[in-house]
């Protein structure tokens, strides 16, 4: 089977909520991402063949195929296509899966796949508040082939958290500790520069602004998101304004531009679970990635899971048995946030960059998803 394989990988800072990119059009940010991509990497910008973006709530600034949008506004030429994905806040990530079957197919050569995402502006489901505009209550309300499977029980990532934190029995104050260290993890990784050769300067912000120097008595003064409850904000990802991008492309490429790889894409696969629960997806889409591999978690040198909720990685940590020290090793997105649908590239950028600073062979990528789906990427280093 042909293979294929990651040339490049970069993204932006994450803005907070209301911070340094907060008035930047989404179509301007995708544009930076891509317009950096392509200038230092030595193919043709007329020899690139498609355009894969993921993006939620694309309305507004965000509606129009984005990544069709990101790519003229980048100056780049007319003839290039662009689609856009939604799988919730999967989205890039499969982005990255769609750009490296088109490769491994052998219809396209030389692909990119990223994400944007202006959370500022667009907020989490905008879409939806629109659609209750227009007297729809929700996605689910009306369909009698849902109701008749799952009932009236509410659809949400708060529910899905707090179940999760329930069922494996994970205590408001191990969350919090896990939080914790996800900000200090990620403040020593800046303070580092860890994280310098991913980053591309974007309207003046050179590093995430959204690491915050918290401590476990300021998390306990929390309300929490629901009466009775255990999940609070200091315990979920942040919102963010973001972009990334990773040029993928063919042997063949690599060979008429003289490319030289920094890793393979090894293993890709999408595995769901329960919807009402929607965030423990990322367990059996593990089980399942390793079983069709053949690998183990031994295996693996690098983990990046997406910290929707702290619930989400550590119900993980607990039924796969990896080491959280080699899990989100420069912190995740209760400190870095989640531009949704930026953060499967932006994960990837991570992961590829810290193998390659730790020496690393094989790194696992996963992330819960709306719809209680998780996609798993394997990357092999090169």
């Amino acid at each position: 089977m042909a293979e294929a394989y990651i040339v490049d990988a970069l993204r932006t800072p994450t803005g907070k909520r209301k911070g340094s990119l907060a008035h930047m059009h989404g179509a301007d940010l995708g544009a930076h991402a891509l317009k950096t991509l392509v200038a230092r990497n030595a193919i043709p910008a007329e020899d690139y063949e498609d355009v894969i973006f993921g993006c939620l709530d694309a309305i507004g600034p965000l509606a129009g195929n984005i990544a069709r949008t990101c790519w003229l506004a980048a100056g780049l030429p007319l003839h290039v296509p662009g689609v856009t994905i939604d799988r919730q806040c999967g989205s890039s990530q499969q982005a990255v899966h769609f750009a490296a079957q088109a490769v491994m197919s052998g219809t396209q050569d030389v692909v990119v796949a990223g994400g944007v995402q202006t959370m500022t502006q667009i907020p989490i489901s905008s879409a939806m508040i629109a659609a209750q505009a227009l007297g729809f209550k929700d996605p689910f309300s009306g369909s009698k082939g849902w109701v008749a499977r799952f009932g009236e029980q509410p659809v949400s990532q708060f529910v899905g958290a707090q179940m999760m934190a329930d069922r494996w029995q994970i205590s408001r104050e191990q969350m919090e500790v896990f939080a914790l260290e996800s900000h200090r993890r990620a403040r020593a990784a800046q303070q580092a520069g860890h994280f310098d050769r991913e980053l591309i300067e974007t309207a003046g912000l050179k590093m995430d602004e959204s690491v915050r120097d918290t401590s476990l008595e300021q998390m306990a003064k929390l309300e929490p998101l629901a009466p009775g409850g255990t999940i609070t904000a200091g315990v979920s990802s942040q919102t963010g304004d973001a972009s990334a991008a990773v040029l993928i492309v063919s042997e063949r490429a690599l060979k008429r531009y003289n490319l030289k790889p920094r890793a393979r894409i090894h293993h890709m696969s999408v595995y769901s679970d329960d919807p009402i629960m929607m965030l423990s997806a990322p367990v059996p889409a593990t089980r399942q990635a390793l079983k069709k591999t053949g690998m183990k978690m031994d295996d693996i040198d690098l983990v990046e899971i997406n910290e929707a909720f702290a619930p989400v990685v550590m119900a993980w940590l607990k039924e796969t048995g990896y080491p959280h020290e080699r899990t989100n090793v420069n912190g995740g997105a209760i400190a870095l946030a989640h531009p949704l649908g930026a953060t499967g590239a932006k994960l990837m950028t991570t992961l590829l960059h810290e193998l390659e600073r730790r020496g690393g062979r094989y790194g696992l990528q996963t992330m819960c998803e709306g719809g209680g789906v998780a996609n798993v990427t394997i990357i092999e280093r090169l």
